[in-house]
């Protein structure tokens, strides 16, 4: 297993603990109110709310975690298995959502049913009645401190989630730079290399011109060369044939002279 498919992994261990958490949350602010407590139930709901609104920002983070790795993923089985799951934890997110609203609007029923009767007994006579107020407002100053504490962490918590958010998308964002940055070196390289390639060739092709150069040169001076040597072959067979035919008709003067004396000897006269 690669290391995004291990991350996924973990963000899905992570999303069933935190779906278990919200759970108990909506459950114990479902119960608020129901145990008598009127006063100090409700003083503890916003501490409930505060406990599992962090508990949804934590799902929506592991959502926007799951939607950046599944694009990472290395088969397209994994990344529709991812989609898919992401898609489940949208819909498991609105019903979780539905839930809380739901609970919140049940705790606030309990919590005024239990404090008319906390009334009803307060406002009765009786040393009963006067330990109640004591204790109830004992507790409620207490409970009030607390909350204060509590809701002040819970603020804090969520100012640390906001951050880890930002953080996230401040490295999803390099990491998208860092692939851009990756891509045009890659680009650059494969340039550079086909400027080598041409420079290269552009050498080749001016050795080559050269050459040509050369040869085109030799072979035309070997051609006027032949051409030379032809014609004075020609010239030189020209001359020899003409004296070749002089001397041809040279002989056959004197042949015919020998056999017509008179000829002869008037030729010789002369």
């Amino acid at each position: 297993m690669d290391e995004v498919a291990q991350a996924v992994a973990n963000i899905k261990k992570e999303w069933d603990q935190s779906i278990l958490q919200i759970q108990e949350h909506i459950k114990s602010i479902e119960s608020c109110g129901t145990s008598g407590r009127g006063t100090e139930e409700a003083n503890s709901l916003p501490r409930l709310n505060g406990a599992a609104q962090d508990a949804l920002a934590l799902l929506r983070s592991l959502q926007f975690k799951l939607d950046f790795l599944a694009q990472q993923l290395s088969t397209e089985e994994e990344m529709q298995s991812a989609q898919l799951t992401l898609e489940f934890w949208k819909e498991q997110y609105q019903t979780l959502h539905s839930s809380l609203r739901n609970a919140n609007l049940q705790a606030k029923s309990n919590i005024r049913k239990a404090a008319q009767e906390e009334r009803e007994l307060l406002l009765g006579g009786g040393e009963e009645s006067t330990i109640r107020r004591r204790n109830l407002q004992t507790k409620v100053g207490m409970t009030s401190a607390a909350e204060s504490i509590t809701e002040s962490l819970r603020r804090t918590r969520q100012i640390m989630v906001q951050e880890v958010e930002r953080s996230a998308n401040t490295l999803a964002t390099f990491e998208e730079s860092t692939g851009v940055l990756r891509k045009a070196e890659s680009e650059y390289k494969g340039h550079r290399s086909l400027l080598m390639r041409t420079r290269n060739l552009l050498s080749t092709m001016r050795r080559q011109d050269v050459l040509d150069r050369v040869i085109l040169v030799v072979g035309f001076i070997v051609f006027i060369s032949a051409v030379l040597y032809v014609v004075s072959k020609r010239i030189g067979l020209l001359y020899l044939q003409r004296k070749i035919a002089a001397a041809i008709k040279a002989g056959s003067a004197r042949e015919i002279g020998k056999e017509i004396p008179g000829v002869g000897d008037g030729m010789n006269g002369r």
